[in-house]
């Protein structure tokens, strides 16, 4: 019961699905040697990527904030200005 569902969950025969990782792992490590990259470098370029995607996505959010800042500067001015002015009119 358990070696179906260990074969079920495996995809096959547990030495049916071990041959075809070495196999598959032999292939991919002749093609990575090939290219000439080694797997610690693909996880470094990875982490470098998500780093990069991270700091542009709040270096995105401060200029953001910086517009919202230079037009707060000179909207709310104006915005309290004609506040003020319609408090009188409407007395």
């Amino acid at each position: 019961m358990s070696d179906t569902g260990l074969s079920r969950f495996l995809g096959g025969s547990p030495a049916q699905v071990l041959l075809r990782l070495v196999f598959l792992s032999f292939v991919v490590g002749i093609v990575l040697s090939a290219l000439n990259l080694d797997p610690l470098d693909l996880v470094n370029m990875a982490v470098e990527f998500v780093e990069r995607l991270w700091n542009m996505g709040f270096h995105a959010i401060g200029r953001l904030g910086g517009y919202l800042l230079i037009g707060a500067i000179v909207v709310v001015p104006i915005w309290l200005v004609i506040r003020i002015m319609s408090m009188g009119r409407s007395r």
